[in-house]
């Protein structure tokens, strides 16, 4: 018996490994000059939330929150773990044991609907971006991001499969 036959913890380590590569892929895009997620900013959002403020007509004006940016890293994480879990629920414990590729790469894209459209508006950007200089643009970003955090929950659980031989 393996730490990974708790499927709990199993699913935590998929979405931990899944947002891992979503990070590698916005490292990569940083190190081409692309620009990619503040995640001070988005420390910054949820760190107003506890004070009631759940929308703001720019997040970048908003007053900073003390240690905003380990805040946003740990959020994404925890959202990161959240949509695994969330994976499993509609996908089914076998999927755990069996993974394929359709289900976590469709969920990925899916998961695309929270930024476009709770987060972005709710940090002023509008509704798909729709408030800044470029929205289709970030809107495909948005988009490719979301779709290599599926191939993540992918490679993530076929991982753990390799890793643990079930």
């Amino acid at each position: 018996m393996t730490p990974f036959d708790s499927l709990l913890l199993r699913t935590v380590v998929i979405g931990i490994g899944a947002t891992a590569v979503m990070d590698l892929w916005l490292t990569l895009l940083k190190t081409l000059g692309l620009p990619t997620l503040n995640f001070a900013l988005l420390g910054r959002w949820v760190g107003h939330m506890p004070r009631g403020r759940w929308a703001h007509q720019g997040i970048a004006k908003a007053a900073p929150v003390p240690g905003e940016l380990a805040l946003g890293w740990a959020a994404h994480y925890v959202t990161g773990i959240t949509f695994a879990l969330l994976l499993t629920a509609l996908a089914g414990p076998p999927w755990l044991r069996t993974p394929s590729l359709a289900p976590a790469l469709c969920f990925g894209i899916g998961t695309v609907v929270l930024p476009l459209f709770v987060m972005q508006p709710a940090m002023g950007a509008g509704f798909a971006s729709s408030r800044t200089p470029t929205p289709v643009l970030n809107v495909l970003k948005s988009l490719a991001n979301h779709t290599v955090f599926g191939l993540g929950l992918y490679a993530a659980a076929l991982a753990i499969v390799s890793l643990t031989g079930a």
